[in-house]
């Protein structure tokens, strides 16, 4: 074995600090002492017979024979990593924690969900709903199905976000309201109730009025607020007014006739759909195969 492999260690704290430009840095982050880290750049020197740092201020900037050295190691660690997610990745069977909003959960992944179950049954479902952006690591979750452009912000660094298509959002109503109300022109939506939601987000009634025309509608009274579209979609159900809502989350409803779109004029921004996961999970296996069933059944 050549001897300047006897350092490998060194290696390791030599990319910390590399990375960093800073050996206090890499001192911390190897939990070592700045002068050990010294120490350990002054042994890696002699070893190879090249000078790898040069400090400028507060940094340590890298030679060239550094740079080289740096692209080596991260490529040589990479390596190791993905010889590691090999060992220890899992194959098809075992579960997978999904997490997304309540909307979604109830009203398009449940209904559905025995349909991946009957095909997949070697995979085990757990759905964890939330209106927030959950730290997918911290939480244990392996994949979020997002919405929004606020989906990319949010999202952790180190984990992918796969917009994966969009929606139109449009105001819905059951088809005894849109019998009893007699529709001439956008404006006659204003003589039904509007559930709404707290806080309304972008995709609110304001935008869509404005977009359809719609005149004086901030002197209307008739508003019911919610805070989730499942909670607004089961009023509209029932027959109480309009809401708006994203087309992927009522068409089940509307193929079965409990909801129509009696005025064609859809919101003028649409949802755009996102799935955040970790690229290098030990469960990316399964993820592919939940992940390819999503999409197909969502482009249905």
């Amino acid at each position: 074995m050549d001897n300047r492999l006897r350092h490998l260690n060194n290696l390791r704290t030599f990319e910390s600090a590399a990375r960093h430009q800073s050996y206090s840095k890499a001192a911390t982050e190897m939990f070592l002492s700045q002068a050990a880290v010294s120490q350990q750049m002054r042994q890696l020197e002699i070893s190879i017979g090249s000078k790898l740092f040069i400090r400028r201020g507060r940094k340590m900037e890298l030679t060239q024979s550094g740079v080289k050295l740096h692209k080596a190691t991260q490529q040589a660690f990479d390596i190791l990593l993905n010889g590691f997610n090999d060992i220890q990745r899992e194959g098809v069977d075992g579960s997978l924690t999904i997490t997304s909003t309540p909307s979604f959960s109830s009203m398009w992944l449940m209904p559905r969900l025995h349909k991946f179950s009957k095909k997949h049954p070697e995979i085990k479902i757990s759905v964890a709903s939330s209106n927030h952006f959950e730290d997918l690591k911290q939480s244990h979750i392996d994949l979020a199905i997002r919405f929004g452009t606020s989906s990319e912000k949010a999202s952790s660094k180190g984990l992918k976000c796969d917009c994966f298509g969009e929606d139109d959002v449009y105001p819905v109503c059951s088809p005894q309201l849109a019998q009893d109300i007699s529709f001439d022109s956008p404006q006659d939506i204003l003589k039904s109730w509007l559930v709404t939601l707290e806080p309304s987000g972008p995709f609110n009634w304001q935008a869509w009025f404005k977009h359809a025309g719609v005149k004086n509608y901030q002197a209307h009274k008739q508003w019911t607020e919610v805070a989730s579209t499942d909670i607004a979609l089961s009023a509209v159900l029932s027959g109480h007014g309009f809401t708006l809502a994203a087309e992927f989350l009522f068409l089940q409803y509307l193929e079965k006739g409990e909801l129509i779109i009696p005025l064609d004029i859809k919101h003028p921004l649409s949802v755009k759909k996102y799935l955040v996961y970790d690229d290098n999970s030990a469960k990316k296996i399964r993820l592919d195969i939940f992940m390819a069933w999503l999409k197909e059944e969502m482009n249905h």
